[in-house]
Order: structure tokens, then C-alpha cells, then sequence
């Protein structure tokens, strides 16, 4: 057997290092000079990148400086609304928040008052499948409401909650939608 056709069985018995036959360098070259912009494309490029970064850093402090009055910083209390009486027992401000929208109590209240026959009317695989995924949303509501109380300027946990009430939405609005259907979920 010669040398450049013997059997590799390791990594280690490849060589550290292979000459290629030719110089390729002079064919890259070629090609990436082909491919370049003219010169006079590549100016106008400039001024527009310039503006497109300007406009991202007046976003960002446009941004920052509305969005520095509504999240309150760790460690200071949220301030109650001026309107509202705080007692035991009233919505709290992470309710009225998230969960006041008069449009969202009024579509969900709809969506729970059917909810039980509906789900008695569907078939036991399926029927399952909606109270494991009722049951899972409930959970997650609660613990999520539970880290918020104890932070409640944590952004990831407030966007988090109201994923699990959009998901709680869908999944009511799919059980209304497959029984009005007579089609399975």
C-alpha cells in the first residue's frame, strides 16, 4: 500500500498539516473582487446605515424614557391607582392590570358559562385533554400571580402571566368552537 491511500483507523494518525497542489489564493481574490460593489454603491450605503442606526438609539431612548414610569423599580412598592380605595379583598393593581379589560371578563364569562357542557358533551379522549389543559393553565396563573406579588416589577413574569391568559383564552375559545362545529378538538 502507498503512503496516500494507507487505511486511517485514529485521528491522531492524520497529519497535522496538508500543502494543497496549487496556490488558490489568486482565484479567491478574483472572485471576491467580481462580487464587490463599485465604489460609488458602497458610498451611498454609508449616510443610510448612519440614519437606520440613529433612528434604532432615538427609538431606544424614546423607549426607555416612556417606559421608565411604567414598570416601578425592584424594591420600591407599585403605586395604587389615585381613583382607587385599597381594601381587603378588592382587586389588587396586578388585577387591574392584567385582568380588568372589560372586553376579556366579558368574552371569558361568556366562554365559562357554557364551559362544563361543553366539555360533558365531548368525547372522553378529547374531554381529557381540556381539563389537563385547563387544569395546567390554572396552576401556572396562580404561581405566576404568586411571583408577582413577591416582584412585582419583574417584566419576563408579567409578560409570562398574560401569555397564560391569551393560552386560557385560546383554549376556551376552541372548546366553544369545536362543539358549535360538532368537530373534534
Amino acid at each position: 500500500m502507498s503512503s496516500d491511500t494507507r487505511k486511517v483507523s485514529a485521528l491522531h494518525e492524520l497529519p497535522g498539516s496538508i500543502e494543497p497542489p496549487r496556490d488558490l489564493w489568486p482565484q479567491i481574490s478574483a472572485q471576491l473582487e467580481a462580487a464587490a460593489p463599485a465604489p460609488a454603491a458602497r458610498s451611498t450605503r454609508g449616510p443610510w446605515r448612519a440614519l437606520a442606526a440613529a433612528a434604532m438609539v432615538a427609538s431606544l431612548a424614546v423607549g426607555m424614557f416612556i417606559g421608565r414610569d411604567l414598570l416601578p423599580l425592584p424594591g420600591k412598592p407599585m403605586p395604587a391607582p389615585q381613583s382607587a380605595q385599597v381594601s381587603p379583598g378588592s382587586p389588587t393593581l396586578l388585577d387591574a392590570s392584567y385582568v380588568n379589560d372589560p372586553r376579556y371578563q366579558r368574552q371569558r364569562a361568556r366562554l365559562l358559562q357554557s364551559l362544563q357542557a361543553r366539555i360533558d358533551s365531548m368525547p372522553a379522549p378529547a374531554r381529557a385533554k381540556v381539563v389537563a389543559s385547563l387544569a395546567t393553565i390554572h396552576r401556572a396563573k396562580e404561581d405566576l400571580e404568586q411571583a408577582l406579588g413577591k416582584d412585582p416589577s419583574n417584566a419576563l413574569l408579567q409578560e409570562l402571566l398574560i401569555n397564560t391568559y391569551q393560552d386560557e383564552m385560546r383554549v376556551l375559545t376552541d372548546v366553544h368552537e369545536a362543539s358549535d362545529a360538532g368537530r373534534g378538538i
